[in-house]
C-alpha cells in the first residue's frame, strides 16, 4: 500500500533567537502558525496570505481593526478555500510582487528571518513590521504592525484577499498607522 500523505517540502529552519526577540509573543505565535500552514498546504514558502490567515485567527487586536464579523467571515472564507486548494489558486507558486528591494545591509531584518523559507513579499512585510515598531519606540513588533505592513503592499496576496472580502487595504493601513505614522491609534491608545 502506498503512503497517501503528500510530500511536504522541507523549509530550512532559520536561526530564530534574535528574530523572535524582536516580536511580541503573539506575533511569534502568528509566525509559527503561518509556517505550519505553509507546510500543511504544501507551499514552499510562507507568503503574505499565510501571515494574514494566522493573524486573523490568533490576534484579537487584528480582528478589532476590521469593520466587523461579516467582513472577517468573508476573508476567512477565502483563506480557507485557498488552504484546501480551492478558490484562490496560489499553491506551489512563489509570491513575488517585485516590490521588495534588494537589501545590502548584513543586519537586515529580512536576512534574520531566513529568506529561503519566506516569500520575498512576506519577508519584506515582516521587516517593515519590525521597522514600524522601532519607529514607534517599541522593541518588539506586534500583529498590528504586521497587518499595516501587509495592507500597505498593494501587490501582495494578502491585499488580494482583503480586496475580495471588501476591505479597502489603504483605508485599513491608514486606520492602523494613524495620522502620525507611528503605529496603532486605536486599542493601544
Amino acid at each position: 500500500m502506498q503512503n497517501r500523505t503528500p510530500r511536504i517540502p522541507q523549509q530550512p529552519a532559520p536561526n530564530r533567537a534574535e528574530f523572535d526577540a524582536r516580536l511580541t509573543v503573539e506575533l511569534a505565535a502568528v509566525v509559527t502558525g503561518a509556517r505550519r500552514r505553509a507546510l500543511r498546504d504544501g507551499d514552499r514558502q510562507i507568503d503574505t496570505a499565510h501571515l494574514l490567515h494566522s493573524l486573523i485567527e490568533s490576534d484579537p487586536e487584528v480582528r478589532a481593526a476590521f469593520e466587523g464579523g461579516p467582513q472577517l467571515a468573508k476573508m476567512l472564507g477565502y483563506l480557507v478555500q485557498r488552504s484546501i486548494g480551492y478558490g484562490l489558486r496560489w499553491q506551489g507558486a512563489v509570491e513575488d510582487t517585485g516590490a521588495v528591494q534588494v537589501v545590502e545591509d548584513p543586519d537586515s531584518a529580512v536576512r534574520d528571518i531566513g529568506v529561503e523559507g519566506w516569500s520575498p513579499s512576506a519577508a519584506s512585510a515582516m521587516a517593515e513590521a519590525r521597522e514600524r515598531a522601532e519607529l514607534r519606540g517599541d522593541a518588539r513588533a506586534g500583529g498590528l504592525d504586521l497587518l499595516a505592513a501587509l495592507a500597505s503592499d498593494h501587490e501582495c496576496r494578502a491585499v488580494e484577499v482583503l480586496q475580495r472580502a471588501g476591505v479597502d487595504a489603504e483605508q485599513l493601513a491608514a486606520r492602523i498607522v494613524g495620522a502620525s505614522g507611528q503605529g496603532w491609534q486605536g486599542a493601544r491608545g
